[in-house]
Parts: C-alpha cells; sequence; structure tokens
C-alpha cells in the first residue's frame, strides 16, 4: 500500500464487504453463524467472500491500549478493556475477531447502510475501527448493547473511496453465553436486533427483510427444497436450516476419551462445515457479475474453551490460536501472525506469533 490510490483501495475493500461501486451487492457476500449447543457451548463462524486476496493476517492485542478514533479532532478516544485476536484486511482495520470474554465481532458488507453525518461537536469513529472498538470495550452483548443504545457510536467512514462512495458495513456480535446482536445502520439511524434466535447474517436486504424472507423458506421446508444460488438471501435460508439441522448434543462416537473435549471437536466441524456449504466457491465467475466474490478464508470462534480457528480457502491452511497461550496482560507487546504472504500453518500456532508495531488503522478523513 504505498501510494494514494492503493490507500483509497485499501478503505474499499477494507473489511471484506467493499464498497458501493456499479457492481451489485451480492458481489461482496459474506455468512455468519452462530451455534448453541448442550454443555455451554457456543461457537460463531464466518465466511469472508471477496473478489482478491485482502493480504489478512492475524494479530494478538493486549490490554490497555490507547485508541484515538482516527476521524478528526472530534474523534472518541479509549483504552482497550480486553485483550483480543483479530484478522485484519489490507492492514487497515480489524475485519473479524474475539476477545479473552469470548465475546466476538464480524462485519458484513450490507449495501444499505447509511451511517449519517455527524453534528457540530459530536464525538466519531472511522468505520475501520468499529469492530475493534466493540472487542475492546464489552465482554457480553447486553453490555454492547445498552450502551449502543443509550449512546450509539456515531461511524465516519472515507469520503474519497471510488469517486466518493463508501465502505458500507454491517456488524454482528455474540458472547460466550450465546447471546448474539445484529447492528445495522438504516438512513442515518442505528438498527439493533438483539435476541438470542438472530443466529444467522448474510447481505442485502436489511435484516428484518432477511428475517421475513426467510420464514418463506422455513414454511417450505429445508428437506423439500432449499434456495440454491449464492445470492444473499439464498445462502441465509441454507445456512438457517443447516445450523438448525446439525446436532446440539454429543453424538456416542465423540464421546471417547476427555469427557466432553471431543464434543467441542464435533461442534467446531459442524459450525466449518455449515460454513463450507454455504461459501461462494474459489474462482468462481458468471458473466453478469465479472467480479463476484469467492470466499477466501472463514473463522470460528470458539467461545466455550476461546480457541479461534482459521481456515484458508486458497491454501491448504487451516490452524487454530488457544487463548491460554497467549499473553493478554497491560505489559504485554502486541504480536502478528503473517500470512499475507502464503506461509502456511497446521493445529495450534500460539507460539509463532511475534512481537509487531501495532496495525495501522485506516483514518476516515
Amino acid at each position: 500500500m504505498r501510494t494514494g490510490m492503493k490507500r483509497l483501495a485499501q478503505v474499499c475493500c477494507l473489511l471484506a464487504m467493499g464498497s458501493a461501486m456499479t457492481v451489485a451487492p451480492d458481489t461482496f457476500a459474506c455468512t455468519r453463524i452462530l451455534y448453541v449447543g448442550e454443555q455451554n457451548m457456543v461457537a460463531t463462524g464466518r465466511n469472508m467472500d471477496w473478489n482478491e486476496d485482502m493480504m489478512s493476517n492475524l494479530w494478538v492485542f493486549p490490554r490497555g491500549i490507547q485508541r484515538n478514533g482516527l476521524a478528526g479532532p472530534s474523534s472518541i478516544q479509549w483504552r482497550s478493556r480486553y485483550g483480543s485476536v483479530v484478522v485484519s484486511g489490507y492492514e487497515a482495520g480489524s475485519t473479524d475477531g474475539m476477545n479473552e470474554k469470548g465475546f466476538v465481532a464480524n462485519l458484513l458488507f450490507l449495501a444499505e447502510s447509511d451511517y449519517g453525518q455527524p453534528v457540530s461537536g459530536e464525538k466519531v469513529l472511522s468505520l475501520s475501527l468499529w469492530l475493534q472498538y466493540f472487542l475492546d470495550q464489552y465482554a457480553t452483548v447486553d453490555e454492547a448493547v445498552r450502551a449502543q443504545r443509550a449512546e450509539p457510536l456515531r461511524l465516519v467512514p472515507s469520503p474519497a473511496v471510488a469517486g466518493g462512495a463508501q465502505p458500507k458495513l454491517h456488524l454482528s456480535i455474540s458472547d460466550a453465553t450465546g447471546d448474539s446482536a445484529i447492528l445495522e445502520y438504516i438512513d442515518g439511524k442505528l438498527v439493533i436486533h438483539h435476541g438470542r434466535n438472530d443466529k444467522v447474517m448474510t447481505n442485502s436486504p436489511v435484516y428484518s427483510q432477511q428475517l421475513a424472507i426467510n420464514a418463506y423458506w422455513e414454511s417450505v421446508g429445508g428437506t423439500a427444497f432449499l434456495p440454491g444460488t449464492i445470492r444473499s438471501a439464498d445462502r441465509f435460508a441454507r445456512a438457517s436450516f443447516f445450523l438448525d439441522a446439525i446436532p446440539k448434543k454429543p453424538a456416542p462416537e465423540y464421546m471417547r476419551g476427555v469427557p466432553g473435549q471431543r464434543y467441542d471437536y464435533q461442534a467446531i466441524a459442524e459450525v466449518m462445515s455449515v460454513a463450507r456449504a454455504v461459501s461462494v466457491p474459489l474462482g468462481i465467475s458468471t458473466p453478469d457479475k465479472p467480479n463476484i466474490a469467492s470466499t477466501i478464508w472463514r473463522t470460528v470462534s470458539d467461545q466455550k474453551n476461546r480457541i479461534y480457528y482459521f481456515d484458508s480457502a486458497t491454501r491448504p491452511n487451516t490452524f487454530w490460536v488457544a487463548f491460554d497461550k497467549l499473553d493478554f496482560s497491560e505489559t504485554a507487546p502486541v504480536k502478528k501472525l503473517t500470512i499475507q504472504n502464503g506461509e502456511v500453518y497446521s493445529g495450534e500456532v500460539s507460539g509463532f506469533f511475534r512481537v509487531s508495531e501495532p496495525l495501522k488503522f485506516m483514518e476516515a478523513f
């Protein structure tokens, strides 16, 4: 990212949701699912779909980092309460992650997003820091929802992306209890859907309309027929059916060994299987949508055991990070696991992170 144009591309591609250019909304497509099973097992999975390599890397952020909202003189300031592990996009912001309390945040593209305009004196936050703010500040969904309803963040995207178009994103959050919320900015206002049944999120249309569309497919019945395209509403319907259909309790064949441990592995495998089932095949293209986005990577956050799984779709590369092996103390350094150059890892990788300069989040001006 050496030139001004490259920096604009960072914001445009930031968080794999893209900007509202001339392409259709479904060209930037992602999926998020929340699994809640027996024995307090909770896991959130997501697909990251994008039309090129995002130069993603993994980061470990300790507690106590002092942050600036990067949106001008009225930017909010805060100090991180919790450490986190995140995946970056274009080294410009956090796209996905989990903090040390098992609180997970995922950003997805939403064409209908409208953040409104700040009023004079209002505290503002660069869109590139939206997800990180939640991981830094909150331990539970209820806490986050109450705080945002009382005083919603005023988000500021870059005004100079793709001839004036702005990145358009919505946010999903979940915690270790299985609570969930979807946050969208519509017509300049924050809309929050908060409930344990809000387990699936894709892209357009807005979440309330997605629920209405999915209600139709539920009436049809997934064993009779499921919509099979890669469009957002169709992926929502398939992900919802698969998520409801997979087991929520241990199967006998997985109960050998340490009690509960094999079930946890089974649950993670089930979540990953649903994510893969609604992925967009690598390299796919269609004549009418030349920029259609393939799934380039997936994550699963084990919120019970605090393990963060990363699954690459572009190379044979599946690994995980055990939080119990990380140092999130305020005196600990920022660390980075570089994967953007084609590095391949397998198994638990906490020992491969290296001390790094902090991630440089994209400014909103």
